[in-house]
């Protein structure tokens, strides 16, 4: 009975389930569709597909990318390692440069400061002395004594005369001057060869400096490249001068030096005290728009000043004035009515601080001198401590010593030399400046007069030297051993040595040509000596010679 009724409701059960009523309609089209379904299946996978590849190949341009990144980013390490092992390498070179070009300097100033021998110094003879026959003592004897001895007498006369008119003329600029608003002129003072005995060639030139100062209210404030500020190499040497007034403190506050906004003001200085006319300023002699002294605008002040004084006494003298030489403000030049003519320098100065170290308007010019950088830049003046070294150093010396006779021979020999052969870059003050060199490395019993010989032929090696090494170095500039006697202004003995010789180093042409005139200088010593000697009997030179053994 269960078996029966399971099977009866198996059978209603499946009559139920294959009933057509039972099933959608679309499902009767499943059959004819199914093609279409299964290409629409093809195309999406077939994009599928095309989708997969392209991401792959994104994902491999990425990768390649990324490589790629990595390898620059190893490259630019790898180069910063080796710039900054090649930035090492360069700065220990540059480093071990400096301290042996700095060795080499102090080794090579400190050769001529070495208080030895003959012997040494025979030592440091260079090729242009090779085969040079050299006076001896008795034919240099002659020829200072016939040549230039002579001349002391003349020098003086000439100094005497000079001074005096030079003080009448400038008694009278003071007196055509407006007292309230030209510039105050003190004294002059004489310096150069002149003043210090060793000027041998004609014709004869007195150099005297006129110190200057602004009216009141106002005064000079001065400034060098050793001052502290950064001074380009060829300012090296040069110094301003800024006019100002004399309540004004250009140090103590910013707003002279920093440019304030038009809302500002300094509570210091009001605006009539901070900006003047600039009319005003170019009364007082600066450059346009500026508080700078101008060198130019001097030499003209100057020359009009010295003209009204000539003027006004030209009645009292029974000769000429008239300037020599036009870009000069004070070569002047007396000619008598007899034909003779006196030329002399009187050169407007600036007194730097309370020193006797003086800025110099014009400089004379030399075949060396370079152009000054502008007409604001004013070249600094150490004559006046030159002649007090010179007389100085000559008190300590023996009686007759021979190293102004040095100078005046090498200075004759020199210019004679010049006179055949065309001018050189070579002056008397580089001459001078090698005797100075010497008189302090030397002990004083090495210039007695019989050792005339030996000291020539050490000027004459020095300069050899320098020549060679295109270094001659300021005596006072950066000289730490002068005299304290002197006064000598500290900062200028703290600042790096002034190179007289640097222009050779930018000039090629002018070196070569200075020392081709010297070295013909040398060959031509012994002829150029005898031209100006008279003839000595065998007999007095061999005395000479056994006294001086």
């Amino acid at each position: 009975m269960p078996v029966g009724i399971f099977r009866v409701c198996l059978v209603v059960i499946t009559a139920i389930v294959n009933h057509p009523l039972l099933f959608p309609k679309e499902n009767v089209t499943v059959p004819e569709n199914s093609e279409e379904i299964i290409q629409k299946m093809k195309e999406r996978e077939e994009t599928l597909r095309l989708e997969q590849l392209r991401l792959e190949q994104e994902i491999a341009e990425q990768e390649a990318a990324q490589k790629t990144l990595e390898k620059a980013a190893e490259v630019v390490e790898e180069s910063k390692e080796e710039k900054v092992r090649w930035d090492m390498w360069t700065a220990l070179s540059m480093v071990i440069f400096l301290l042996i070009e700095l060795w080499r300097q102090d080794f090579q100033e400190g050769i001529w400061q070495d208080t030895g021998g003959e012997e040494d110094d025979m030592a440091v003879l260079g090729k242009a002395f090779e085969g040079v026959a050299f006076p001896d003592k008795a034919v240099l004897a002659s020829f200072y004594e016939k040549r230039i001895l002579g001349t002391t007498g003349d020098m003086a006369r000439m100094r005497e005369m000079v001074e005096g008119f030079a003080d009448d003329l400038l008694e009278a600029l003071r007196s055509v001057c407006n007292r309230d608003a030209d510039m105050e002129v003190e004294d002059c003072m004489g310096v150069g060869s002149m003043y210090e005995n060793w000027r041998v060639r004609k014709p004869f030139v007195c150099d005297l400096i006129v110190p200057f100062a602004p009216p009141e209210p106002y005064c000079f404030r001065s400034q060098t490249w050793c001052s502290g500020d950064s001074f380009p190499p060829d300012e090296q040497g040069y110094g301003t001068i800024k006019v100002c007034r004399a309540d004004e403190d250009v140090t103590g506050c910013i707003c002279d030096k920093t440019k304030l906004g038009e809302d500002m003001l300094c509570l210091l200085h009001s605006q009539a005290n901070t900006t003047r006319p600039s009319s005003e300023m170019e009364d007082l002699l600066c450059f346009k728009n500026t508080q700078y002294l101008d060198a130019d605008q001097v030499m003209k002040w100057f020359q009009i000043a010295v003209t009204k004084a000539w003027n006004r006494i030209s009645h009292k003298y029974e000769f000429d004035l008239s300037f020599s030489l036009l870009d000069s403000p004070g070569a002047l030049k007396i000619k008598f009515r007899s034909g003779k003519s006196i030329a002399f320098n009187l050169t407007p100065v600036v007194q730097y601080e309370n020193s006797d170290v003086y800025f110099i308007s014009h400089f004379p010019r030399s075949g060396l001198a370079a152009d000054l950088p502008s007409s604001t830049h004013w070249f600094l003046t150490f004559a006046v401590y030159e002649r007090r070294f010179i007389q100085l150093v000559s008190k300590m010396l023996p009686a007759n010593a021979c190293h102004v006779s040095c100078l005046q021979i090498l200075s004759f020999l020199h210019g004679k030399q010049c006179s055949l052969t065309g001018p050189s870059g070579l002056t008397n003050y580089h001459l001078k400046t090698v005797m100075l060199h010497l008189l302090q490395a030397r002990p004083s019993q090495d210039w007695a007069p019989e050792k005339l010989e030996a000291r020539l032929q050490d000027m004459l090696k020095f300069l050899e030297k320098c020549l060679h090494e295109k270094k001659l170095y300021h005596f006072f500039i950066g000289n730490g051993k002068v005299p304290a006697e002197l006064g000598f202004p500290i900062i200028f003995q703290r600042a790096e040595p002034l190179n007289l010789f640097r222009p050779f180093v930018l000039r090629r042409d002018v070196y070569r040509k200075t020392v081709d005139t010297f070295h013909e200088m040398l060959r031509n010593t012994s002829a150029l000596i005898n031209e100006y000697t008279v003839h000595i009997p065998l007999a007095h030179t061999n005395g000479i010679h056994k006294e001086s053994l």
